[in-house]
């Protein structure tokens, strides 16, 4: 189901999205991973996986798997329910799981989507997971999938769209910290890389 799911994303975005990746090489070929892209539209979760050849996992918030058939649908595409507003362990523990047994999982550090298309801050999650699972974190630069799918809108636009995968990114020098700190300090790095990757190719 994820194959046909990621070969369709692909086809609509090839034909409204003139669709273009860029730094698929720096996605491990194995191992835990953790992408952590910007968040602007609801095409972005698709989005990430479209651009790589390996699975990847979503935490999806809880009312979507209580909607009749589209429940079923992404929790057999490996989706995930995360309580949002809270610090849900359950969906913290289920991501630390999957990265370190080797899968991979997406995670949009700012929560939510932006409204302006600006960076917010990293919530605590995505350094929570990072520190503990030791996965290793891919940030990702999603530029035009809010001019694909715009806000409010149930059908697709005629954009450019382009998905850009930087270099991995380890936390050697934090994972014995631990501790707030350490938590806050991995959120602005990654924050900082998805600014530098959107600065060079937005």
């Amino acid at each position: 189901m994820y194959r046909v799911c990621r070969f369709l994303s692909l086809v609509t975005y090839k034909i409204f999205g003139h669709f273009t990746v860029v730094g698929a090489e720096n996605v491990p070929k194995s191992g835990g991973v953790i992408f952590t892209p910007n968040h602007v539209s609801f095409a972005d979760p698709p989005t990430v996986g479209a651009g790589c050849h390996r699975q990847v996992h979503y935490m999806a918030k809880l009312e979507l798997f209580k909607i009749p058939v589209l429940g079923l649908l992404i929790k057999s595409l490996g989706a995930y329910p995360v309580k949002r507003g809270t610090a849900d362990r359950t969906a913290i523990r289920k991501s630390i799981e999957i990265v370190e047994g080797g899968g991979c999982i997406c995670i949009f550090p700012e929560g939510t989507r932006s409204k302006d298309g600006n960076l917010q801050p990293a919530e605590s999650g995505i350094g929570m997971i990072a520190l503990k699972s030791r996965g290793t974190v891919v940030p990702v630069a999603l530029i035009g999938t809010d001019n694909m799918l715009p806000p409010h809108s149930f059908f697709f636009h005629f954009a450019r769209v382009k998905i850009v995968y930087g270099k991995p990114i380890r936390f050697e020098d934090l994972y014995e910290k631990g501790g707030r700190e350490a938590i806050d300090e991995v959120g602005r790095r990654v924050m900082a890389a998805i600014a530098e990757l959107k600065a060079a190719h937005g």
